[in-house]
């Protein structure tokens, strides 16, 4: 007898779990992320079972937090459902934080966590979680849109299909089914599903036909108009870029928008918001300005909230996908909901019928180009090119902006970097290619959600962007690249402490505590974990990487870059909402 005779799987009958890998292969889904466990086997063996048959695959994480923020990444690599799974109890539980970040930053994921068998409820066996222990469907409620126990293998397929088909829905966001392992393992009793589910996944087409002609109205009428494009402008970014271009539009974006367009457009005037450009901010104080169109926003703290009440409700046309996103503020001359790639083709359609070329007057619509070709206002853009050392953040983002390929994927951390990359980044890609989470602001996101989005297109350059802070608290999960020869760049701003807080504490004149860090190799590290890593420490290293290279290994790369610790990064906004306590849309406090 050989070996492979020894080790051949038994003759296995189609089960529940086999059902959900089933449905998940219609998607296109290539790969579940999670970690196993004693609940969850059944599943975690219909995946194996599913990648021996060239279907959904288990790509196993280090800790169940990243896994969801890798299914997040996946997400938005993709535009496909994002899968991720966990055992019962501490599996579930910690599971929250990244479900809870695609949550607040509407990504489609399905979160699948195991229950033990039904006979073991309310018996203290271990790690029960169901309604009468740690019930994990109760605290889950808050961060999903759809959310059920399975009680009996009868309901499974029905609340499976229901999940998809909210998750898929706007607002998009995550839904959560947990099923207990005596019904994972339970015989089907079919070999096919009873429903094929891609056509149940299309968003309905839903429109306000009236909102939308008084749009159209409103602009037929008026001259100056600028645009804001906010976190949802998937799927329209062109068309809006198109629309600026023909009615002579200056366009900003939001912290998370601008992954929607090309910052080097000379009708982009920077980011309005947190960590934002003078430029945008000074657009906005223009007497002028007749009409704002913001497309897929919420009215947000760290984005277009800071502007004042009377632009806010007498100048603003408020444009989105989702009722939802009006509900958080209802400041608005006009709410128009609808698909935006529709909407902004309807606009363009009748102006195409028009002689129309607007023109402004008190404004400067040609700005000069910074020092990193876009035409944004940056602070002290010299320091993008600054050969001191220690390395000047901006000097790092400098480097990022003209050095790397023009469709790298570029993950980008909580803390300080936030603040960096929203400034002095800059690209030309207007394809959703900057991702950054800024909704629920987890540190760590980045480190998993490339991973993801590397797994979905490993051909595809992919940079991600975190402080020494959060590396700590992830560095981890980096085996799961290596483990899958993903040729990830990351890049670690070391400067030995919580950057956010400690120049957060300064800024804010608050005790001096709990920010300082010890000095760590993160390129010894790296390679400890079979990853290549190097410690960069001044602008000439820098610049002598073939960082090209890095792309065509079979190994992710660390970089640990030894930045300037002193310098202060563009976030004063923070702190003063921090300061005012985060009172909001008064139509008072204007960022500065």
């Amino acid at each position: 007898m050989s070996h492979q005779d020894l080790v051949a799987p038994q003759e296995h009958a189609f089960d529940y779990a086999d059902l959900i890998i089933t449905y998940l292969k219609q998607l296109g889904i290539e790969c579940v992320f999670g970690v196993p466990g004693g609940a969850i086997e059944p599943f975690i063996n219909a995946l194996a079972r599913s990648e021996r048959n060239g279907g959904p695959k288990l790509v196993i994480a280090r800790h169940e937090c990243a896994a969801a923020f890798m299914a997040d990444g996946y997400f938005r690599e993709t535009g496909k459902l994002g899968v991720v799974c966990s055992t019962t109890g501490p599996g579930a539980t910690n599971l929250i934080t990244g479900v809870a970040s695609a949550s607040v930053d509407k990504s489609s994921m399905l979160v699948i966590t195991a229950q033990t068998a039904l006979p073991k409820f309310g018996k203290r066996s271990l790690q029960d979680s169901s309604e009468t222990a740690i019930d994990t469907v109760s605290i889950f409620r808050n961060c999903t849109k759809y959310n059920a126990l399975v009680s009996h293998e009868l309901q499974l397929e029905s609340k499976l299909i229901s999940a998809l088909m909210e998750t898929y829905q706007a607002p998009r966001g995550p839904v959560h089914i947990s099923i207990p392992s005596d019904i994972l393992r339970m015989p089907y009793g079919h070999d096919n599903p009873n429903a094929h589910i891609n056509y149940l996944m299309n968003k309905a087409s839903l429109e306000d036909t009236l909102a939308v002609e008084q749009l159209i109205e409103e602009i037929i009428k008026v001259n100056k108009v600028v645009i804001y494009l906010g976190h949802s402008c998937a799927g329209a970014y062109q068309q809006i870029e198109t629309l600026a271009e023909t009615i002579n539009a200056p366009f900003v974006s939001g912290p998370m928008g601008k992954r929607w367009v090309n910052e080097k457009h000379p009708l982009y005037y920077g980011v309005y918001g947190y960590a934002g450009h003078r430029s945008a901010r000074e657009l906005f104080k223009n007497d002028d300005i007749e009409l704002i169109l913001a497309f897929g926003t919420s009215i947000t703290e760290t984005g277009i909230g800071g502007l004042s009440s009377d632009l806010l409700n007498e100048k603003l046309i408020h444009i989105d996908s989702s009722v939802e996103s009006f509900s958080r503020s209802p400041m608005a001359k006009l709410h128009v909901c609808g698909h935006l790639n529709g909407i902004v083709n309807r606009l363009l359609n009748k102006i195409s019928q028009q002689s129309w070329r607007r023109t402004w007057e008190g404004i400067e619509l040609e700005c000069n180009k910074n020092i990193l070709g876009g035409y944004a206002e940056l602070i002290d853009e010299q320091k993008c090119i600054s050969d001191d050392i220690p390395i000047k953040p901006q000097r790092l983002m400098g480097y990022l902006s003209t050095q790397l390929p023009e469709d790298t994927r570029f993950f980008i951390d909580a803390g300080n970097i936030w603040a960096w990359a929203t400034h002095y980044l800059t690209t030309s890609n207007n394809s959703g290619c900057y991702r950054i989470a800024m909704g629920f602001g987890s540190m760590a996101w980045s480190m998993g959600a490339v991973i993801g989005s590397a797994m979905a297109s490993p051909d595809k350059p992919h940079v991600c962007l975190i402080g020494d802070g959060a590396w700590q608290m992830s560095s981890h999960e980096i085996g799961v690249a290596v483990d899958n020869n993903l040729p990830i760049l990351f890049i670690v701003l070391n400067d030995s402490a919580y950057g956010m807080v400690k120049f957060g504490q300064r800024m804010s004149n608050a005790e001096q505590v709990g920010w300082k860090l010890n000095q760590i190799n993160f390129a010894l590290l790296a390679q400890a974990q079979g990853a290549d890593g190097h410690i960069i420490e001044s602008p000439k290293e820098l610049m002598a990487l073939d960082v090209h290279a890095f792309f065509n290994k079979n190994v992710p790369t660390v970089l640990d870059v030894r930045i300037d610790s002193n310098e202060i990064p563009p976030m004063m906004d923070r702190v003063k909402s921090l300061q005012e306590g985060a009172v909001f849309l008064t139509g008072n406090n204007e960022i500065t």
